[in-house]
């Protein structure tokens, strides 16, 4: 194991629990406010145990009141110490590639190394349109602007000629802390773009737009298998990580009883599936949400509540039946109070995740 491996955490092949955030809108608190809601639960994060707090990205919803995560990064890292933090995912069509280069490499500084880098090319057409992109260049604008950042982040300086960018001799005057630079993410959208996924060694998700536990489980199985397989003589981009994450996301309230925790998870879900739907030019009721409504999400396994010992039986199930190496919590959202929200991720870190164990097909998985 290289000494950039283990300089960038992950290192450790057993099973983690980290925090997926959209910071969704809150009719009972200011942005101020809901800020600092998640701060207080980041801080309670990060001491005790979890491995990493990441943000999305979406602009011109209520399903993001933090449409800049960069500057919300930077707050949650001074807030900190070993909580890992980063975007997932970066619109990378959406940004100056050069002034992106230099935001990472100010926050992979001011975390002291933490940062983790998702990076992708958006999945809603009405917020690429409402910044002027034509979402059929998205995929084509994403690798130009992924390939000028790892020119920028390896070698300081950028000459790059392609459709969208002409740079010529642009400098980069500061250097990531993490070198080559901090562990890359892309979030896995369908079975077709896993092998590329896995090829890569990328750390990925899956299942976050809401798909059956059997096509997860068959992502999963299919990106274990071309990572324990590498195309000889290939240089995947994130080859200085050692053990790629692989997780699934899932929303979680957990409270005292089965029926307290029903109850508040059933209203403030039903808040948040609001702000989900809710995207620029949509009209209010013209679009229902691909994750159903609570019912339906519940029954879908999409959303585990109740007491600890109830989410701590549907999450070892879905760890055994998945694989992954990761759990990705959804701990704040909708109309969740910051009490709740503290109530709620504190049972869960006490008497739920102590008692969470690897998959037995989860062994690591190295090359």
């Amino acid at each position: 194991m290289t000494d950039a491996a283990k300089a960038n955490g992950q290192d450790d092949a057993s099973l983690a629990f980290g925090i997926f955030d959209w910071i969704d809108a809150n009719a009972g608190l200011t942005p101020g406010e809901i800020y600092e809601q998640r701060l207080r639960m980041i801080e309670y994060a990060d001491a005790a145990g979890f491995w990493c707090y990441h943000l999305a990205e979406h602009h011109g919803t209520p399903l993001s009141m933090a449409p800049a995560p960069n500057v919300f990064l930077a707050a949650a890292a001074e807030r900190t110490q070993r909580l890992r933090l980063g975007p997932l995912v970066q619109l990378l069509p959406l940004a100056n590639p050069i002034r992106n280069i230099e935001e990472v490499c100010v926050l992979d500084h001011l975390s002291n190394g933490r940062l983790e880098l998702g990076v992708g090319r958006g999945i809603s057409a009405e917020e690429l349109v409402a910044y002027g992109v034509d979402p059929a260049e998205a995929r084509d604008r994403f690798q130009e602007s992924l390939d000028i950042l790892l020119m920028g982040f390896t070698t300081g300086e950028v000459s790059y000629e392609g459709r969208f960018y002409s740079l010529k001799d642009s400098p980069t005057t500061i250097r990531p802390k993490q070198q080559p630079y901090p562990p890359l993410w892309y979030p896995a959208s369908g079975i077709d773009r896993v092998p590329w996924i896995a090829g890569e060694r990328l750390n990925t998700i899956f299942g976050y737009a809401g798909e059956s536990l059997a096509n997860t489980t068959a992502q999963v199985s299919r990106y274990r298998e071309v990572l324990a397989n590498p195309e000889p003589g290939h240089q995947a981009l994130n080859a200085h990580v050692a053990q790629p994450r692989y997780g699934v996301t899932r929303h979680i309230y957990v409270g005292p009883t089965d029926a307290e925790a029903l109850a508040v998870a059933r209203t403030a879900y039903t808040d948040f599936d609001h702000n989900f739907v809710v995207r620029p030019g949509r009209r209010p009721g013209e679009h229902t949400s691909r994750r159903g409504n609570f019912d339906t999400a519940y029954g879908n396994g999409l959303v585990f509540t109740g007491s600890p010992e109830t989410v701590r039986r549907e999450a070892q199930a879905l760890i055994d039946a998945t694989g992954i190496n990761y759990l990705l919590c959804v701990f704040a959202f909708g109309s969740l109070s910051t009490d709740q929200v503290l109530g709620s991720i504190r049972l869960f870190a006490e008497a739920v995740m102590p008692a969470l164990t690897p998959a037995a097909s989860a062994a690591p998985v190295e090359s």
